[in-house]
């Protein structure tokens, strides 16, 4: 096993945009380790004032409408105008052998291939929302070493999307051609947090369903109240096979870069964010500290055997788990 690279090794390693460093480091990251996880803290520290400089886009989507495709071309349209991309994608862990697909840099071709492009696939695992419990921090390191377009593909898990929403500057929802059924199975939710929709492969063979779903999706968001900040989400067709309406969303992109930026709007809703990552980040913690506990390891399987069996209330089996961390002194 290689030995770890020494904060201030890795630190620099970032600033001078060592692409190797940067994976040693989300490594750092993500580990669990009592160790590791003091020296990411200390590394997150010494970076934190050369972050904050990318344009974050979150990026969700229907099964099946082609994620990676979207990003891959998006992506490549960034290079183009001279930006670095980096590419945090979310895959699906099972619940049964906390497996994960990491097949991301196979469906992103042109990207894979690009030195300005840093693909980092990465296990949602337990992690509520579609996204990894450190995708934010990784986030940030990224943009230490010098991205300056960060696109985060989460699982599409349906109404968990509130956590990426809480750490981007954009949030885009993906949708298929033909509106219908699909239009019933959104949530409302994700559709009220989206800055924008794109309906994906509105092929020449599929264009007159994606215009008649634009129409019924522009209806659907008259529906919803003004947002706070007054911007107003458009609906965009684009078709990554054909190659056709990118210009249209890359301007639409370039005009909501431009919105954030005037009257503090940017800075306020990253401060918002952040203070909502760190109650979602001492929530897992909490529970990684309650379930870590050892009596609570001990008794986990009877408490359950017992609620499950109706032997004890639910109540009563919370109380029962509770009572073996010091955190039940206020509750019971």
């Amino acid at each position: 096993m290689k030995e770890r690279p020494s904060v201030e090794t890795l630190v620099q390693g970032i600033l001078n945009q060592d692409r190797y460093i940067l994976s040693r480091a989300i490594t750092l990251i993500e580990s669990q380790l009592p160790d590791d996880r003091q020296a990411a803290e200390q590394l997150l520290t010494q970076l934190l004032p050369h972050t904050g400089n990318s344009f974050r886009i979150g990026i969700t989507g229907v099964p099946g409408v082609g994620k990676s495709t979207f990003i891959d071309q998006l992506g490549k349209r960034y290079i183009e105008e001279g930006h670095k991309v980096a590419v945090l994608a979310v895959d699906p862990s099972s619940p049964i052998h906390g497996g994960s697909i990491l097949g991301d840099k196979t469906r992103m071709n042109y990207l894979a291939s690009r030195t300005e492009a840093f693909i980092r696939p990465s296990a949602a695992g337990e992690t509520l929302g579609g996204v990894g419990s450190k995708t934010l921090e990784t986030l940030l390191l990224c943009e230490a070493a010098g991205y300056t377009r960060i696109l985060i593909e989460t699982v599409g898990v349906g109404q968990s999307e509130v956590l990426v929403q809480g750490m981007t500057d954009f949030f885009l929802l993906l949708l298929l051609p033909g509106a219908g059924d699909e239009l019933q199975g959104i949530k409302k939710g994700i559709v009220e947090m989206a800055d924008g929709i794109v309906i994906h492969k509105a092929d020449p063979n599929q264009l007159d369903k994606a215009r008649k779903a634009k129409t019924e999706y522009q209806q659907a968001l008259h529906l919803l109240p003004l947002r706070s900040d007054q911007w107003i989400p458009e609906i965009v067709l684009v078709s990554s096979l054909y190659d056709s309406g990118w210009n249209n969303l890359m301007e639409y992109l370039a005009k909501y870069h431009t919105f954030v930026l005037q009257e503090d709007r940017l800075e306020n809703r990253r401060k918002q964010q952040l203070l909502q990552w760190m109650d979602n980040q001492l929530k897992d913690t909490l529970w990684l500290h309650f379930r870590n506990n050892p009596e609570v390891i001990l008794n986990w399987d009877g408490i359950h055997s017992a609620v499950k069996s109706e032997s004890i209330s639910v109540s009563e089996g919370v109380r029962k788990l509770l009572s073996f961390v010091e955190i039940n002194n206020s509750y019971r």
